[in-house]
């Protein structure tokens, strides 16, 4: 298994009004929940963006886009053939979402389109893409690259407010 799992944890929080990557969610982190959820498919998983993860490229600043860039450049420096992301405000997954998104690459979860798998070769093409300025969101990227969109067989929990972290 070539699969580098990587946890983007570098946004602003700015709806939740702190840093939502370390809220407890039961007796974790959101961050470790990521983390347990992409673990199984994957040989090892990082953390990226923040003060002590893999940092985003080309630099900070640059949303989930810059996460992902950084990630592609860690997998591909460290001999991964792909990576597979999640945002640190992703606590639960429906059942078999991962597991559709591993069948294609590149791919990507529809309704929440930070969580795909992306092969390390689309680093360069990644870094192009963010150089030129125009759209920064990640469904632009998915759109410039073709990846396949993998509808989620249910709606995903996803923690922007305290609130929202309240009803899981």
């Amino acid at each position: 298994m070539s699969i580098l799992g990587a946890v983007l944890t570098g946004g602003r929080s700015s709806r939740f009004g702190s840093n939502k990557a370390i809220a407890m969610l039961g007796d974790r982190t959101l961050v470790a929940h990521a983390r347990a959820t992409i673990a199984p498919h994957c040989a090892r998983v990082v953390q990226v963006g923040g003060v002590d993860g893999v940092p985003d490229m080309p630099a900070p600043g640059l949303g989930p886009l810059g996460g992902i860039a950084g990630a592609l450049d860690y997998a591909a420096s460290h001999g991964f053939r792909c990576v597979l992301t999640i945002g640190c405000d992703m606590p639960r997954l429906p059942e078999g979402l991962i597991e559709a998104i591993l069948r294609r690459e590149p791919s990507y979860c529809q309704d929440a389109p930070v969580l795909g798998l992306w092969p390390a070769a689309l680093g360069a093409h990644l870094m192009a893409h963010l150089s030129l300025g125009r759209d920064r969101s990640v469904r632009g990227w998915v759109r410039a690259i073709g990846a396949i969109p993998i509808a989620s067989p249910e709606p995903i929990a996803n923690v922007n407010t305290p609130a929202d972290l309240a009803a899981l």
